[in-house]
């Protein structure tokens, strides 16, 4: 099959990541989550439990040439020449290691722009109505309405804050991305197919 690179970005709630799993099955891609922090980790010699407490945070090494040896795999801060986009670049290498590799998924983390000078990229966002989302997370995360609520507010605010700083553009916007669909209209399954008509035409696969 063609070498393609799916990128999806989503709300919370929205159902991105099953989308995008059925998106890496139908295309026989491999799918990158958290998976991709493990990648990043190897890469630059931190813990994956580090690059999981910052996972999608702007800003998140301010307090970081402070910060103790357990984070780091090998006690490597690479001397003094660490900045406050070290991380952002770890994982931006493993995402272009892993999208030279073979056909890919990649969920949320700026791939879009990391990615923005590959062939055969395709940038999706996955919205969802606000009670849909509410009802995903309450039940995921056993909360109720309003403590998923907030939940859904401050992740997106962060989520947010972390794209438009890294990308220059902004999260969310349809501007930001070449297909974006509400996926509480049809459902993730027919969402889903959706997307990976568009994806057939435009690719010709």
């Amino acid at each position: 099959m063609k070498h393609i690179i799916i990128n999806v970005g989503r709300q919370v709630g929205a159902g991105g990541q099953e989308i995008g799993r059925m998106l890496a099955q139908d295309f026989e891609a491999k799918f990158y989550d958290r998976e991709l922090l493990n990648l990043a980790a190897k890469e630059s010699g931190f813990s994956e439990k580090f690059f999981k407490q910052n996972d999608e945070k702007k800003g998140f090494l301010r307090g970081l040439l402070n910060m103790q040896s357990p984070h780091l795999s090998g006690g490597n801060l690479y001397g003094s020449n660490f900045s406050q986009e070290s991380l952002f670049k770890f994982q931006s290498d493993a995402i272009q290691k892993a999208a030279t590799e073979g056909s890919c998924v990649f969920l949320g983390r700026c791939a879009d722009y990391v990615l923005r000078d590959f062939d055969n990229v395709v940038n999706i966002f996955i919205t969802a109505s606000m009670d849909f989302r509410v009802g995903i997370v309450s039940k995921v995360k056993q909360l109720d309405a309003e403590q998923a609520r907030k939940l859904i507010e401050h992740v997106e605010a962060r989520r947010a804050q972390y794209y438009n700083y890294y990308t220059g553009k902004k999260w969310g916007a349809a501007e930001s991305y070449d297909f974006c669909i509400d996926a509480s209209i049809l459902g993730l399954e027919a969402t889903e197919k959706l997307i990976a008509e568009y994806i057939r035409q435009r690719f010709g696969i």
